[in-house]
């Protein structure tokens, strides 16, 4: 038999080993726990200044946290980037690295976690504003995977009222594609993206369906598609409708003036 105060001892390094392995388990889990609660916090926080248009201390909270491995986070901080792109304060040469750093983000948010709606919502609007940069080829060449990240977008939420209307001027913008970019779409693609006006109306509609008055943007563009369509009377029902929501943003302000005008426009005409 061996020795009794080597195999003591052994029982308790395995005991200790355990216990160690316990101890670490728990602690671990109380970390996760932990790191979940303060995402959940800054996320807490951030909707409230998204909600409150405080866009420049929204993107100021969630670049602290840009290494961050959190789709949630991620796709926010895209999303804050693009905004204080966005703002009329913002030189051209910051907006330019904002646009492609809300991309860098976008496509983090991607990786970590495919089956998130907001990334692929995301993902496509900052491949779209990317396209500016880089010219109409590249622009038209992104066409379809900006369309078939929006789609998912709508296929994992199919509630959310702007991945629709994003859809929607998707379709919009190809259906009045001038001549000259047609031509180096066809030059791209054996099959170059093309819609229809019928088809953007629909996906304007069913975001209106989902959410009604959800933004301004979707009642001028039922109205201006409507006018493509030749169809007045509803084209003056939308755009009555887009002139009359109340301003929250400067864009709601630009709305009504573009809906108050194409009113005033077809109006003079008749």
């Amino acid at each position: 038999m061996g020795n009794p105060g080597t195999l003591k001892k052994g029982l308790l390094v395995s005991v200790l080993s355990y216990l160690g392995f316990e101890t670490y388990q728990v602690i671990s889990q109380a970390a996760v726990v932990h790191a979940t609660a303060k995402v959940e916090e800054i996320l807490e926080q951030a909707d409230y200044l998204y909600e409150s248009g405080e866009t420049e201390k929204l993107y100021q909270l969630l670049s602290q946290y840009k290494e961050s491995d959190d789709a949630e986070l991620l796709w926010r901080l895209a999303r804050a980037s693009r905004d204080v792109a966005q703002l009329s304060r913002t030189s051209e040469e910051e907006k330019k690295l904002l646009v492609y750093e809300a991309l860098e983000y976008a496509k983090r948010a991607l990786e970590k976690n495919e089956s998130n709606f907001a990334a692929h919502k995301w993902y496509a609007i900052c491949i779209s504003d990317v396209g500016d940069y880089e010219g109409i080829k590249v622009k038209i060449a992104n066409a379809y995977v900006i369309k078939e990240h929006f789609e998912k977008a709508i296929e994992l939420n199919p509630k959310d009222a702007t991945s629709i209307h994003l859809m929607g001027i998707w379709c919009y913008t190809f259906a009045e594609m001038p001549w000259y970019q047609r031509r180096i779409a066809k030059m791209l693609f054996a099959t170059p993206p093309s819609s229809t006006y019928e088809e953007a109306l629909g996906y304007f509609h069913r975001a209106e369906q989902v959410d009604p008055n959800f933004y301004s943007k979707n009642l001028l563009l039922l109205g201006k598609t409507y006018l493509r369509l030749h169809n007045k009377k509803l084209a003056a029902f939308w755009l009555m409708k887009a002139k009359d929501y109340p301003a929250h943003t400067e864009e709601d302000k630009q709305i009504q003036t573009e809906a108050a005008q194409l009113l005033t426009s077809f109006s003079d005409k008749n």
